[in-house]
């Protein structure tokens, strides 16, 4: 199974300003991000970012939060009771039929939920063991492909960082890299993408 730019969304979690420093290498982690973020933006793949109780932990980098469409604030650590999830779904469909709206409203059925456009998530962030663990395990449990970038994620810790990969693949995330993610998504040397996304990998 490839990923398909066609079906992916990409999901930043937490590259927080105050954070970032006690990160195991946080310089190249968040360069990674930031690659991934331009190659989802060339490809018109949606870029969303999280940022964990950002009144203590400061808002995501800067360069970062400018490439998201939208940036969730959260509370919790994973970012689905917070809403992520909804974000990454379309809406529901609206009842079909003139008749729907004149019933009472205890006999209208409710909106049914679709299947997500874009089930691929690619995902990656800080800390791994944490947040990006808890928001990866929960978008799997909502049924979405969870495609971790283990390049563009880390923790204070290498033993934390490897335990979260352990076991995210234990639970049935893919574990790539950022040039794994770069080169499936443009798929062929001949993607009119290609010498782009060729000069950002470099």
């Amino acid at each position: 199974m490839l990923l398909d730019a066609a079906e992916s969304q990409l999901v930043l979690v937490d590259y927080q300003t105050r954070l970032m420093p006690a990160i195991h290498e946080g310089p190249a982690v968040l360069a990674n991000a930031v690659r991934l973020a331009k190659m989802a933006q060339m490809l018109d793949v949606p870029v969303w970012g999280t940022e964990q109780n950002p009144s203590r932990l400061g808002p995501n980098d800067a360069d970062l939060r400018a490439l998201c469409r939208k940036t969730l604030d959260k509370m919790h650590f994973s970012a689905v009771p917070d809403g992520l999830a909804d974000w990454l779904r379309p809406p529901a469909k609206p009842q079909q039929g003139s008749n729907a709206r004149s019933l009472p409203r205890h006999l209208q059925k409710p909106p049914q939920p679709v299947a997500p456009e874009r089930p691929s998530i690619v995902i990656a962030g800080c800390e791994a063991h944490v947040c990006l663990l808890q928001t990866a395990l929960e978008l799997l449990a909502e049924e979405f492909e969870v495609w971790v970038v283990t390049d563009a994620c880390s923790s204070r810790t290498e033993r934390n960082r490897d335990a979260a990969f352990d076991r995210l693949a234990g639970a049935g995330a893919e574990l790539v890299t950022t040039e794994m993610v770069a080169f499936e998504w443009i798929g062929s040397c001949e993607h009119p993408a290609f010498k782009d996304m060729l000069a950002l990998v470099k």
